[in-house]
Parts: C-alpha cells; structure tokens; sequence
C-alpha cells in the first residue's frame, strides 16, 4: 500500500463512541464515504451480536487534529456506529429507532426490546460497555482515500460509482452531477431505470456522470477510462459542465415527451436508456422536431415493437431456437446487450439500430430561421391590406413582423407562402401555436 500511513491499534467502548459523536468529533460522512447500504435486518444482527457479546470486525479511523481538537473520520465502520446510534434515537438519527429480538434479561428469554426498554429495565451498561477493536490511523489523505476503497473491497464492497466517488469526491464535475442526479432520482425510479438499492449506492450519479460526458464528446464514451480523466480534472471547463447540464436537462425532458411509457419497455434498462437518451440528444441537435404528439405516439409505438421483438428473439435463443430471417433486426439489436453491453462498438451499433427504427419518423426545422429584408418587403409590398392578421390592428413599416403561419419551432418553412404579417405584441403572444 503505502509508507505514509501510520496505524495505533486499540478498543473503545460504544460510551466512548457515543462521547465523540455528541461532542461533534465523529464524522460519519466524510466526502469520501459512500451512502448507507445496510438494510434493518443487517443492523439488528449487529445490536444482537453486542448484547450476546460476539466479537464484531474492527472500526477504521482517521485521526485529525483540528486547532488542538482531536477529530475522527470513520474509514470503516460507518455503517456499525450508525446502527448503534440509530438503537439508541441519538441525535439527527432519533426518528429512526428500532428494536431487537435478542436475550438481555435472563428471566425473560427471547424478547423484544427497544433503547426505551433496555434502560428501563437497567440493562444499558451491557452495551454501553461493549468494547470494539479500532485502528486509528494518520497520514497524506491521499493514501487515507486509498486504504477506505482497499478495505471496502470486501463485504458490501464498494460499486464502481463509489469507488469513484471515494477518489473523485473533490471533483467539480461529481459535486455538480451529484446535485443534478439527486432531482433525477424519482425519475429513475418510477421508469424502472434504477432501483432504490443502485440508488442507495449511487448508481445514479454514476449514470448522470456517464450522460454527461457523453454529451461532452458528442456521442459514446469509453465509461472507465472518459470518466476518470473528467473527474480527474481533464478537459471539462466550468463553461463546458454548464452546457452539458442544460442539454442533460433538455433532453431528459424531451425523453419523457417522446417516450412516456418507457417502463414498459426494455429501454428502462440503464444500458438501453443510454443509448436511446443519446440518440434523442443528437436528434435534437440536429433539429429534428420533437414536439409533435402524433409522431411522439408512433414512435413509442415503433419503441415498443423493437422491445417486444427482442425479448421474442431473447426467448427463443434460450430455446437454441435462434432467430427467423425476418427477426434479424431483433438478433442484431440483442448481440448489443450481451456481453460487454458498455463497449464503444455495441454502443454505436445500438444507436444505429434505434437511429434505423425512428430517426426517419421525425422532421427536421428548417435551416433558416428568420425571414432575409427581401422577403419583409415583398410580403409588405404585396399584402394589399397590410393589417395585423391576428387582431386586425394597422401597421406601419417600423412596427410590423412577419410571422411564421406554421411555427419553426414545428416544421414551418421560411418561405412566402408560410408568411403573414402581424403586430409585435400578437406574433409575441402566438409564441409556437
């Protein structure tokens, strides 16, 4: 590992531990520690094991000195202390208390019993007095953030997006995602993208990291390798993270335009819905008119038949049945999602196949966008009642706009034919009608 770090070994007790975190010593969540993973049942094996007095693993901590007050970062253990203060109802974790099916009281054998019981009976010393083994430990916090993902590597171990957490913490573009991935939460969730567990071990952010940087570079990534240069600090400007999130967040909505029964379909799997957000954020760059419901319909329509028509390939390739000569766009599309589904290759040749299924269902705007001075006079010149063709109102050179008949915004042409005059305040008020 390293010659950096210095380690004391030795024991507290749950009191001593208990001291710390009420005098604001004990820092459960240091930037580098991943969120809480263990579930009630997980926490009360724990408490049953302290009253039965078995042994339980050691507790990491960071050492620090802060102006002359000794401080800990719990490395390893965040999920045992947190346990024992949630027992007990102590601070920001009174709201949630639990109990236990354990042996206290000799008399009574098995029964239940909460923090309100074991002090009212007088049993609170057997666990307050409960020792357990520590490690403290000092060094370059770079070693210390290396040691947390080395010792978390068993267990629960540590996911991908937590490791990186544990080593990117710092990092701009991970704070700036992680705000943005937690208003995303519910979205995951209620489509069947993420579950809460993948949420719990930041699965999410992980995901928002990847849409990102996949913005960032204009279409697929390397996952691994593109997202530890970006939270490493490369190439990602404060300019650059700004325009990303304002095209994750305008395309994640136009996402929920076009396909709003995503759930019901395979592309609620992450590595589907990666692919498929990205062909809906280069669609839209590339001014494809996303707004139109009855094309919005058919394309979730032509969605959900690629979706069925895979899981029937899916189904029959279990059965060494194999595909039918008909079926081959399924085949192809289910090569993509077996395997390495996050290589670069099965990532651009899923974007084609989607790109094949409903990019051509989708007009593009026109190129040109406003109307040239000579088209003004000609649509003035020609326009034998020159009045607001909206509320009627009389014009003049100076006050007139000439306004798209169909709007831009959903197909309209620049053209003649597509033009009528009106006055500032009605064209400003039709908006995209």
């Amino acid at each position: 590992m390293t010659q950096n770090i210095y380690s004391e070994y030795g024991d507290k007790t749950i009191q001593e531990f208990v001291h710390l975190f009420n005098n604001g010593q004990l820092n459960l969540e240091p930037g580098f520690q991943r969120k809480s993973v263990w579930n009630i049942s997980d926490r009360r094996k724990l408490i049953e094991s302290i009253f039965q007095n078995y042994p339980v693993p050691s507790i990491f901590l960071y050492k620090q000195n802060h102006n002359g007050r000794l401080c800990y970062d719990v490395i390893d253990g965040k999920q045992r202390l947190e346990s024992i203060l949630m027992f007990q109802g102590l601070g920001r974790f009174r709201g949630q208390r639990y109990s236990v099916k354990a042996r206290i009281d000799e008399h009574e054998g098995l029964a239940e019993w909460n923090w309100q019981r074991v002090t009212k009976r007088r049993h609170e010393h057997r666990f307050m007095g409960y020792k357990i083994q520590i490690v403290e430990v000092s060094g370059e916090f770079s070693d210390i953030v290396d040691l947390f993902v080395r010792i978390n590597s068993t267990g629960k171990s540590l996911a991908g997006a937590e490791k990186r957490h544990a080593r990117f913490y710092h990092s701009p573009f991970l704070k700036l995602a992680g705000r943005l991935a937690e208003g995303k939460k519910k979205y995951f969730e209620d489509n069947h993208i993420l579950s809460k567990g993948q949420i719990s071990r930041m699965k999410h952010v992980e995901l928002t990291c990847e849409l990102l940087a996949s913005i960032h570079a204009s279409g697929p990534i390397n996952k691994k390798k593109a997202l530890d240069g970006i939270l490493a600090g490369q190439s990602f400007d404060q300019r650059s993270m700004q325009r990303c999130v304002k095209d994750f967040d305008h395309t994640l909505n136009l996402v929920k335009r076009v396909f709003p029964d995503l759930r019901t379909t395979r592309f609620s799997k992450v590595s589907d819905f990666y692919s498929l957000f990205l062909i809906v954020w280069a669609m839209d760059k590339a001014n494809c008119i996303l707004t139109d419901t009855k094309r919005n319909q058919q394309a979730q329509k032509l969605l959900s038949w690629l979706s069925d028509g895979v899981t029937v390939v899916r189904d029959q390739v279990k059965k060494a049945e194999g595909a039918k000569p008909d079926q081959r766009i399924f085949a192809d599309y289910l090569l993509t999602v077996q395997g390495d589904t996050d290589s670069i290759a099965n990532r651009k040749r899923r974007a084609d196949i989607l790109r094949q299924i409903v990019g051509g269902i989708f007009e593009r705007k026109d190129d040109k966008r406003g109307f040239t001075a000579e088209q003004r006079s000609l649509i003035w010149h020609t326009e034998e009642n020159q009045k607001c063709n909206k509320c009627g109102q009389s014009l003049t050179w100076n006050n007139f706009t000439v306004d798209h008949v169909k709007p831009h915004s959903r197909g309209g042409k620049t053209t003649l034919s597509n033009a009528a005059l009106m006055c500032r305040s009605c064209n400003s008020i039709k908006g995209n009608r």
